[in-house]
C-alpha cells in the first residue's frame, strides 16, 4: 500500500496582504501530478485545509476541484480532517456526497474510524480532527462531566485513539492521523497557537502505538515525531508562510507498507511550485539595495529586506523600489545607535536638541525631519502659553 501525506495547505492566506492563490494553485496541480506518477493508493490530508473559518469563495472552489481531480472519480480515496483553523461543520457539510466519490471527510472528534478497502486489503485510518477543549465537549457531551478535560487533555486524545482502533479487524493497515501540536515540535512563525481556547499540547506517548504510521498536521516545519509508539511525522506545510520558513525545502510525505501490514518505509518528495521566501541584509545602505534590484535578484520570490541607514527612507524611495521589484514586501530600516549624553549633562542642551536626541533614542538612531521639530516646538510653546 502506497500513501500520501500532506497538510496545512492554508488555501486563501495571504503574505503581506499579497494574494497567493495562483501559487496554491500551482502546488495542488504539483501533488495531484505526484499522486498520479507514484501510484498513490490513498491520500491523508492532515488538516488545515483552509487558512480561516471562512475562506474566500475561490479557496474553497480551489478545493473541491482538486478534491475531485485527487480522487480520479474514486479511484484514489483522500481522507480529510479539520484543522484548528478549519470550521469543521462546514468543512464536513457535503461529506455524504462526497463520500460516495471517494473522499472522506471529518470535521469533529469521533470514535468512527475511516475504513477503506483497497483491493484485497483494508486501510484502518484512525481520524482525530483538532480536538480543541470545544470540539472535545461538542463531540462527547456526555462524558465531558466525568473527567477535566483541561487537566487531562493528554489522556483524551489517547483515549480517543484506543476507542478509534477497536474495530480493527486482523489484516487491516492501522494508520493514525490528527491536528495536534505535539511536545517538542518545531514550529515558525506562522502557526496559529494551538493552545487557544483551552487545548494543550499532547506528548508523543499518546499518539496510537500500533499505528504503521500516524500523519500529522499543524507544523509548517516538515518532522520526525520523537518518542511516538510507531513512525509519526509532521509533512509540513506545502508552501512557506512567514519568512521563518524562509530556505525550508517543503514536501510530500510518501508512506509504504510491507505484506504484513506492521511496517512502514518512510520517504519525501520535494515540491517546487511556488514562490520561495528571501531575507536579504543591505549593510551597505540604500545604495546597496538598490544594486541588487537592478540585478534582479531573487526576481521571483517575496522579499523581507534590512536596510542598514543612518537617516529615514523617503516614501518615494519605498516606492521606486517596490515598483521596480514587485516581490519586496517588507523593507525595514536599521538605523546605526549612537550614545547619548549622561542624564545629567542634557539640562544646558537647548530643548531642540533633546527632542532629535529622544527622537534618535526612539526610532533606533533615524534623525528626525526638520518639520517634525519645528512642529514639536509649536506643541511646546502653545502648552507654555
Amino acid at each position: 500500500m502506497r500513501l500520501l501525506h500532506t497538510a496545512d495547505w492554508h488555501l486563501g492566506r495571504t503574505l503581506e496582504g499579497r494574494s497567493r492563490l495562483e501559487e496554491q494553485q500551482a502546488i495542488l496541480d504539483e501533488i495531484i501530478q505526484i499522486i498520479e506518477e507514484e501510484n498513490i493508493d490513498a491520500v491523508l490530508m492532515a488538516g488545515d485545509v483552509f487558512d480561516s473559518v471562512n475562506p474566500p469563495a475561490a479557496a474553497e472552489e480551489m478545493f473541491y476541484e482538486a478534491m475531485a481531480r485527487m480522487s480520479d472519480n474514486g479511484r484514489v480515496p483522500v481522507i480529510v480532517i479539520a484543522g484548528n483553523h478549519d470550521h469543521p461543520e462546514r468543512l464536513a457539510a457535503s461529506r455524504t456526497l462526497l463520500q460516495k466519490h471517494g473522499i472522506h471527510l471529518r470535521g469533529y472528534p469521533g470514535i468512527d474510524p475511516v475504513i477503506v478497502p483497497l483491493s484485497e486489503e483494508r486501510l484502518y485510518v484512525q481520524t482525530l480532527p483538532y480536538p480543541s477543549e470545544s470540539r472535545l465537549k461538542q463531540a462527547f457531551m456526555q462524558e465531558a462531566t466525568e473527567i477535566d478535560l483541561r487537566d487531562a487533555y493528554n489522556q483524551k486524545v489517547q483515549e480517543i485513539f484506543q476507542r478509534l482502533a477497536a474495530s480493527r479487524q486482523a489484516g487491516d493497515t492501522l494508520v493514525g492521523m490528527s491536528h495536534l501540536f505535539i511536545a517538542g515540535s518545531d514550529a515558525t512563525d506562522s502557526e496559529r497557537p494551538i493552545e487557544v481556547g483551552g487545548a494543550y499540547t499532547v506528548t508523543a506517548d499518546s499518539l496510537p502505538e500500533h499505528a504503521v504510521y500516524t500523519a500529522l498536521g499543524h507544523m509548517h516545519r516538515p518532522q520526525d515525531v520523537r518518542g511516538a509508539g510507531g513512525p509519526a511525522r509532521y509533512s509540513g506545510s506545502p508552501l512557506a508562510y512567514s519568512f521563518s520558513e524562509a530556505g525550508q525545502q517543503k514536501s510530500v510525505t510518501i508512506v509504504d507498507t510491507n505484506d504484513n501490514q506492521n511496517e512502514a518505509r518512510i520517504s519525501t518528495i520535494p515540491l517546487t511550485a511556488g514562490k520561495p521566501l528571501s531575507i536579504w541584509k543591505a549593510r551597505n545602505g540604500l545604495a546597496e539595495l538598490q544594486q541588487w534590484v537592478e540585478e534582479k535578484r531573487d526576481w521571483n520570490a517575496w522579499v523581507e529586506v534590512d536596510v542598514y541607514v543612518e537617516n529615514q527612507l523617503s516614501i518615494e524611495d519605498i516606492h521606486a523600489l517596490r515598483t521596480e521589484h514587485t516581490g519586496l514586501l517588507t523593507i525595514r530600516p536599521v538605523y546605526s545607535r549612537q550614545e547619548l549624553d549622561p542624564v545629567e549633562s542634557k539640562k544646558h542642551i537647548p530643548i531642540d536638541q533633546l527632542f532629535e536626541r529622544f527622537y534618535e533614542k526612539q526610532s533606533g538612531g533615524a534623525v528626525p525631519d526638520p518639520s517634525v521639530t519645528n512642529l514639536f516646538l509649536e506643541l511646546i510653546q502653545q502648552e507654555d502659553g
